[in-house]
């Protein structure tokens, strides 16, 4: 098996599946209610064995990062410095459908480096609150 953490796309939603201290797997999949982590321990075999398919697939950790802070920032609303970028994204994303065109490199550049930061401040957060899915290292590991 390769190494861990892995990410996937289950439905539209972020799963991660990764070692558990006694060297097992654990999973993962985002809470559209809370942005935090619910167990996901009945994918994993789905994720590692059936060969993905259309419900479940392999994505990078690049786009496991955007699609977890794509659907925080759809999903969730509130207060502070994370939902401020939030809605910073969701500003230029507005402009740029408004104007009917691709988003320029510089902006690309701009949205990813503000969900890679969010991811982290939204999984610090969760860590803080004891969320046991939570792992603000993954944006800044390698793959």
């Amino acid at each position: 098996m390769r190494r861990l953490p892995r990410f996937f796309e289950y439905y539209g939603s972020s799963v991660k599946l990764v070692e558990t201290p006694d060297g097992g797997v654990a999973g993962w999949r985002l809470s559209d209610d809370t942005g935090g982590w619910e167990p996901a321990n009945n994918l994993i075999d789905k994720a590692l064995f059936a060969g993905g398919g259309e419900e479940i697939y392999e994505i990078s950790r690049e786009d496991f990062i955007w699609l977890t802070e794509q659907e925080r920032g759809r999903h969730l609303d509130g207060e502070g410095p994370v939902f401020v970028l939030y809605k910073t994204v969701e500003a230029l994303q507005d402009t740029i459908r408004t104007e009917r065109r691709y988003p320029t490199p510089k902006e690309q550049a701009l949205i990813a480096g503000i969900r890679r930061r969010t991811f982290v401040m939204f999984e610090e957060q969760l860590q803080q609150a004891g969320d046991p899915g939570a792992d603000p290292t993954i944006a800044s590991a390698t793959s």
